[in-house]
């Protein structure tokens, strides 16, 4: 549309123009168009005004068009500039002989165009006019005719008022101009259009190529000229045809070989080197650009698949370079540190041995010169010594003491205090010197603060060796140490049953996990271990769960800790592409807080990679089927180093020994002990752990068939337990071995203690007063009747079994209706959201496919 009423205004201009220069010659050209030898004259004299009209409707222009013509002059230069070839003009002077009277005023363009601005619409219905109305309408208002003015009448091209009356000596429109339906005068045609006459076509009875209608009941009407001039998006048929070109609205080439034209063209352009053009092209075949831009990329891709690696192994290289002499500096200073300790106390024990030696010999001179000064009150040995000092001071003319006489002086009055190097803190000088985290940007830096804290760390490790649940205490208390938000879960009657088959995954299960502990689930295969984990982490689906869960001793859901909760499933998740070290940092950045500074998750990353024992392995590919990589192994401790590096406050691991030797699985405990230390809630399933993997445990969760639990509590209290109930763990036995044996029931307790393995569950219900089932209450029976003097109150619940026959059309009713449940219940469990409480900022999706992407 904007194209559109930038032409009308031009084509208005245009016209104006023409009529201005053309009156003033009006009488002249009238009385000489006979002789042809003027014809070239009057047609110079008539352009020369035509080319400087431009100013008649430069504000009408501007006004309505400024928005996308900046310069009038230009615009109308290349829109009407028939400089080159103005033969059109000679001939229609030469046809009409009144050329000057012919041309539409400035209010005829401006009723023309006018109308189409008010309707918006470019078809060629115009509004009734003096010269055509409903009492007159002579041939000139046909499409494609023109008429003249009387010869009495005076016509000024620049008037916009008033439109002059037109009706005589009407025929058929040149060729370059356009008559419209409605008006009675010629408007040129611009540049880059084809305006011949137009022809009657015998079968459809329309003139083309203008498709417009002779009118009916006038057999001496022909086909004139051109009807109307539009845009080119609204038609295509007044514009130079594509794969020729126009140099002028009456002539029309066909384009040449090796150029091309496109539609409107005015002239044709040359091909580009290496492209094809045949004759009447409207484009280029530029199919050779094509293939040499599909080579370039073919190369570039080719070069880049082999350089990759090259460039990432380099980069590796140089950061391995980088961390190796950030370690070896930590190391050197810690070495330092330690001569400088041992230095410290040799003059410590220098220094006291020599005041203890010049004490004695001074006391003992003292006493032989004056016998009497036992008489005297004591005096204090530093007042002395002062007096010594300064009595020797006096003697050598005030000298002053040795750096070594100051350093001793200043041991023996604080014997924790250095004026040069601090073991326990370093230079105090270097300390306050030293960058901070969010001011370290180089590698070297970030290492070297990175293994500075990791040295600091294993020397508190050294002073606190016993792990267990004490030295947990001990250390939490330490102020070095890091604490995390607390995550304390709690559950109560917690049962599971599968949805659409009423089996019981878990049932009545009752307990807690606690901050700072390491508690480990145990149990034969189908106790429900795997369950119970999913269950507290909010991970199960497909299940109709009952009891309570309290986050906190909150009735809160565990999705909204989500953030701050890890979990290690059975499978691996590990990115087999990626080396070690790559997956830990790509988990670091993505579920880490995104304000944290980087040198913090640096330290983060190189803490989990040293306390499970990957620093070997951190440049190795983790390895897929196809393509080898780390060990088994060790692929199982980056799987749980992918969580670790998150810092969790709730860490849940299922099975994650499986698959280590002794020596790992110690290793790995160890790492999650040194977690539990900032108060991580650590939660296992382990199968058939060692007797000192065993013991490293702080609390057990013994499950036996059916979901049902056999103990909660203690490591340490559990054999007292058992033996309680007369069950005692044989010599060289572990004692985890021989529990999971009774309840998988290849072991049978002891006649003596008369417990079966299906009694277990029941009596821990009774031993903590928890409600018994009621298709359990004939062991309880039992149990009660069995025991001597005590008669415990059983709670049981009033539940009836309502298992009834269905027919086939209630199962399979029952079948659908599960199967929606599950489904929806596996939509609220992935898509929707919970509130957020674990106050924590991590990086959204963008900006982690961004990390993804930085590989």
């Amino acid at each position: 549309m904007t194209r559109m009423k930038i032409n009308r205004s031009l084509i208005s201009s245009s016209s104006v123009f023409i009529f201005v220069f053309v009156s003033s010659l009006s009488w002249y050209v009238k009385s000489q168009t006979a002789d042809p030898a003027l014809i070239p004259f009057f047609t110079e004299v008539i352009y020369s005004r035509l080319s400087n009209f431009s100013t008649v409707f430069e504000k009408e222009i501007g006004d309505n068009l400024g928005f996308c013509i900046k310069d009038v002059q230009r615009e109308w230069n290349e829109t009407f500039d028939f400089s080159s070839n103005t033969d059109f003009l000679a001939a229609c002077l030469s046809k009409t002989q009144d050329l000057t009277q012919r041309i539409c005023t400035a209010a005829e363009v401006k009723f023309y165009f006018g109308s189409f601005f008010e309707s918006g619409s470019t078809n060629n219905n115009l509004k009734l006019n003096r010269n055509c109305n409903l009492t007159s309408w002579n041939p000139g208002c046909e499409p494609g005719w023109a008429c003249s003015v009387a010869q009495s009448e005076q016509v000024d091209l620049r008037n916009s008022a008033d439109m002059p009356t037109r009706t005589r000596e009407c025929q058929t429109c040149c060729e370059g101009f356009f008559c419209p339906r409605g008006i009675t005068c010629m408007i040129p045609c611009p540049l880059g259009a084809h305006c011949p006459l137009a022809k009657l076509n015998q079968d459809t009875g329309l003139c083309d190529p203008y498709s417009y209608q002779l009118p009916p009941g006038q057999p001496n009407h022909t086909c004139g000229g051109a009807d109307i001039w539009s845009d080119i998006r609204s038609t295509r048929e007044f514009f130079c045809s594509a794969g020729s070109y126009c140099p002028t609205t009456t002539q029309e080439i066909p384009c040449s070989s090796g150029h091309y034209c496109r539609t409107g063209s005015t002239s044709e352009k040359k091909c580009f080197r290496l492209s094809s053009c045949d004759p009447n092209s409207a484009n280029q075949n530029i199919h050779a650009y094509g293939i040499l831009l599909l080579a370039a990329l073919s190369t570039l891709l080719i070069i880049f698949y082999n350089c990759s690696d090259q460039v990432l192994t380099t980069r590796e290289r140089r950061q391995a370079k980088t961390r190796a002499a950030a370690a070896r500096s930590v190391r050197e200073t810690v070495q330092a540190r330690e001569r400088w300790k041992a230095a410290k106390d040799a003059a410590k024990k220098h220094a006291i041995g020599l005041q203890a030696q010049l004490s004695l010999k001074f006391s003992r001179k003292l006493s032989q010169k004056k016998p009497d000064d036992t008489l005297l009150p004591p005096v204090h040995p530093g007042a002395s010594n002062a007096s010594q000092q300064s009595s020797g001071a006096s003697k050598t003319n005030k000298k002053e003491p040795s750096n070594l006489t100051r350093v001793m002086f200043a041991l023996e009055e604080d014997l924790d205090s250095s004026e040069a190097f601090s073991v326990e803190t370093g230079d105090k000088n270097t300390k306050k010197n030293a960058p901070k985290g969010k001011q370290m940007n180089t590698h070297s830096q970030i290492f070297k603060y990175a293994y500075g804290q990791l040295e600091k760390e294993k020397a508190l490790q050294l002073q606190n060796k016993n792990l267990t649940f004490s030295g947990v205490i001990a250390m939490a208390t330490d102020n070095e140490i890091r604490t995390r938000p607390m995550i304390e879960v709690s559950f109560k009657d917690l049962t599971l049953t599968l949805k659409g088959k009423n089996k019981h995954l878990l049932r009545c299960v009752t307990g807690k996990i606690m901050p700072g502990h390491v508690s480990a689930v145990m149990g034969p295969s189908g106790a429900g271990k795997t369950t119970l984990l999913n269950a507290l982490a909010g991970k199960a689906t497909g299940c109709t769960i009952t009891g309570s869960i309290l986050i906190n001793g909150k009735n809160e859901s565990i999705h909204s800790y989500k953030k701050i909760i890890g979990f290690v499933p059975q499978d691996d998740i590990v990115h087999g592409n990626l080396t070690v070290e790559e997956n830990l940092w790509f988990s670091a950045r993505c579920r880490l807080s995104s304000n944290m500074p980087k040198a913090d998750k640096v330290l983060v990353l190189e803490r989990v990679i040293e306390s499970l024992g990957l620093q070997a392995v951190r440049d190795s590919l983790v390895g897929t089927v196809e393509k080898r990589g780390v060990s088994g192994g060790q692929r199982k401790r980056v799987n749980v180093g992918l969580e670790m590096v998150m810092e969790p406050s709730l860490l849940i691991l299922d099975e994650p020994t499986s698959g280590l030797d002794s020596s790992s699985s110690q290793l790995l405990l160890r790492a999650l002990r040194w977690e539990a230390l900032e108060g991580v809630n650590i939660c296992m399933v382990v199968h058939q752990p060692s007797y000192s993997l065993f013991k490293m445990f702080d609390d057990l969760i013994l499950l036996a068939k059916g979901g049902l639990t056999v103990y909660h509590g203690s490591v340490k209290k559990v054999e007292e337990y058992f033996a309680g109930l007369g069950i005692s763990v044989p010599d060289r036995v572990n004692p985890p071995d021989h529990f999971i044996d009774i309840l998988e029931g290849i072991v049978k307790p002891s006649t003596s203690s008369d417990v079966s393995s299906n009694q277990l569950p029941v009596r821990w219900m009774l031993h903590n007063g928890y409600p018994v089932p009621p298709d359990m209450q004939q062991n309880a029976a039992a149990i009660a009747s069995s025991s001597r003097g005590s008669n415990p109150v059983v709670q049981t619940d009033q539940y009836v079994d309502g298992a009834e026959e269905r027919s086939f059309a209630g199962e399979l009713w029952q079948d659908v209706r599960s199967n929606v449940v599950l489904k929806r219940h596996y939509i609220q469990h992935n898509f929707l959201k919970s509130k957020d409480l674990s106050s924590r900022d991590t990086p959204g999706i963008f900006q982690q496919y961004k990390y993804f992407l930085g590989r």
